[in-house]
C-alpha cells in the first residue's frame, strides 16, 4: 500500500490514447470543490478488472512539489480510473475543462496516478464478496452457459431476454451470475420510472447533455410465471440465492407493484426459499408494506443524500416526495425487512458534516441496517453544478465518514452488495420489530 513517503505521479494521455506519467508532477485529487493531494489512507493499487479512461476536453493538472503550485498540461488529456465493483472512490481526478467539452458518460471517475511502476487509485475496498469478480472464468464459458440456458427454457421470454440481451449483449454481472448458477439473480420488470434521475443509466431525459446511456431499458412486461420459473432454476444452483427486483436496465420496479406482489406470493407459496430483495427508490410506502407482508426479505433504497433538497435535485421525482421514501423505510423496518441504503457516494459531498448529520438521523429514526457504499456514476462537474447554492461544509474523507456513522449508529454495517438474509435472520428481525 502507499505510504506518506510515496506520492503518486500524475498520469496523462496523448491524443492517440497513450497513457504515460509525468516524472515531475504529483497527482492531485478532487473532493467537491477542493483540490488536494490524496492522503495515504485514500490510496490503493488499481484493482484487477478496473479500466483507465482518457477524459476528452479535460487537461491534466498536477502539483509541482518544488514550488507547491498547480500546473496545467495544455497538450495532454486527463486520465481517470473506473474501479472494479466492491470499491468506493475517495477522490475524483483534477483537470481543467476546455470550452465546449462534452459531458462525460455515466461512469464513476477516480483519480489515478503512478507509484514506481504501478497504478494507484483514490479508492477503498469496502466489500470482500467476490460476487462480481470473474477472473478465471472464461467469457466463452459464460456465453456457453447462457446459450444452454436459453435452449433449456425456449418458451420463457424472461430467461431469453436475460441471456440474449443482458449476458451476450451487455455483459451484465448479475445476469452472468445467473447463467453460471451463482450468487444474485436479477429480476428486471419495469419499463417506466416515477423519477427523472440526472444520472439515469437506462433512459436519457429530454434535457440531458449526456451523449448516451450505458444500456437500454427493458421493453416488455415479464410474466409472473416466467419469473418464478427462473427463480426456482436459480434456487436449484445456489445454496444461498438472492433474487433482486430493480436493475440498471429498468425503471422503478414499484411501478409494477402488482406483478412483484404476484411473483413473491407464488414463489413463497410453492416453497421458494432465499432472499427476495427489492432495489428501489422507495417511493410507494403502501406497496412496500404489501410486499413485506407477502414474503419480501430485504429492501435497498437508492439515495444520494438524506437531505431533501440534495435528494430532489438529483432524483427529480414525478409523483412522490422524500417523506414517502422515509415512510417506506419505516414500513419495511417495522415488518422485519433487512433495510439497506444504496448510498451513491460522491467524494467531498457525501462525507461532509451536513450530510453525515442527516444520514445519522435517517438511520436511527427510520431503521436502517446496512449501507452499500456505491459510487455515483456521473460527470463530477455536472453534479457540482447541480448542487450549486446548497451548503456543503468541509469533508472528512471516506475512512472518517464510516467511523463517524459507526460511532452514532453502532449496529450499522457497510458493504457494496446486497447481503444474503436467511429465513432465521428475517424472523429475528421481524420479532425484533414487533
Amino acid at each position: 500500500m502507499a505510504t506518506s513517503h510515496a506520492r503518486p505521479r500524475m498520469l496523462l494521455a496523448d491524443a492517440q490514447g497513450q497513457i504515460f506519467d509525468d516524472p515531475d508532477l504529483l497527482m492531485l485529487c478532487r473532493k467537491g470543490h477542493e483540490w488536494t493531494l490524496p492522503r495515504p489512507d485514500e490510496l490503493m493499487p488499481l484493482p484487477p478488472e478496473s479500466e483507465l479512461f482518457l477524459l476528452p476536453g479535460r487537461r491534466a493538472v498536477g502539483l509541482d512539489p518544488e514550488t507547491g503550485e498547480t500546473v496545467v498540461d495544455e497538450e495532454a488529456f486527463a486520465v481517470a480510473a473506473f474501479v472494479a465493483p466492491a470499491h468506493t472512490l475517495t477522490g475524483h481526478p483534477v483537470y481543467t475543462t476546455d470550452e465546449g467539452a462534452p459531458t462525460l458518460p455515466l461512469f464513476a471517475y477516480a483519480a489515478v496516478g503512478m507509484i514506481g511502476d504501478r497504478f494507484y487509485v483514490c479508492a477503498k475496498k469496502v466489500d470482500e464478496d467476490p460476487r462480481q469478480v470473474f477472473t478465471g472464468i472464461p467469457q466463452k464459458k459464460i456465453c456457453k452457459s447462457a446459450k444452454e440456458l436459453m435452449a433449456k427454457f425456449p418458451k420463457n421470454r424472461f430467461i431469453q431476454h436475460l441471456m440474449q440481451n443482458c449476458v451476450l449483449k451487455y455483459g451484465c454481472p448479475a445476469a452472468k451470475n445467473l447463467a453460471i448458477g451463482r450468487y444474485e439473480a436479477p429480476i428486471p420488470t419495469s419499463r417506466v420510472c416515477n423519477a427523472r434521475c440526472v444520472g439515469c443509466i437506462s433512459h436519457k431525459n429530454e434535457d440531458s447533455t449526456i451523449c448516451a446511456t450505458p444500456q437500454d431499458r427493458l421493453t416488455f412486461r415479464p410474466s409472473a410465471d416466467d419469473i418464478v420459473e427462473m427463480m426456482f432454476y436459480h434456487l436449484g444452483n445456489e445454496a444461498q440465492p438472492i433474487f433482486s427486483f430493480g436493475q440498471g436496465c429498468e425503471g422503478e420496479p414499484l411501478t409494477e407493484a402488482p406483478l412483484l406482489l404476484e411473483v413473491v406470493k407464488k414463489f413463497r407459496e410453492k416453497g421458494g426459499t432465499g432472499t427476495i430483495n427489492l432495489n428501489s427508490n422507495a417511493s410507494m410506502p403502501d406497496a412496500v408494506a404489501q410486499l413485506a407482508d407477502a414474503g419480501l426479505s430485504s429492501l435497498r433504497v437508492s439515495l444520494n443524500s438524506a437531505r431533501p433538497d440534495v435528494y430532489l435535485r438529483y432524483y427529480r421525482p414525478k409523483n412522490y416526495e422524500f417523506a414517502d421514501v422515509r415512510r417506506s423505510i419505516r414500513e419495511a423496518s417495522s415488518r422485519g425487512l433487512f433495510v439497506s441504503l444504496n448510498l451513491l457516494y460522491f467524494p467531498g459531498i457525501t462525507d461532509c458534516e451536513e450530510e453525515i448529520e442527516a444520514l445519522v438521523e435517517l438511520i436511527n429514526t427510520c431503521g436502517v441496517n446496512f449501507i452499500q457504499l456505491r459510487n455515483l456514476n456521473i460527470d463530477p462537474e455536472l453534479y457540482m453544478d447541480l448542487m450549486d447554492g446548497i451548503a456543503f461544509g468541509p469533508s472528512v474523507g471516506l475512512v472518517n465518514f464510516r467511523k463517524r456513522l459507526k460511532k452514532y449508529c453502532p449496529e450499522l454495517k457497510f458493504g457494496y452488495f446486497n447481503p444474503y438474509v436467511s429465513e432465521a435472520e428475517a424472523q429475528e428481525e421481524k420479532e425484533g420489530g414487533e
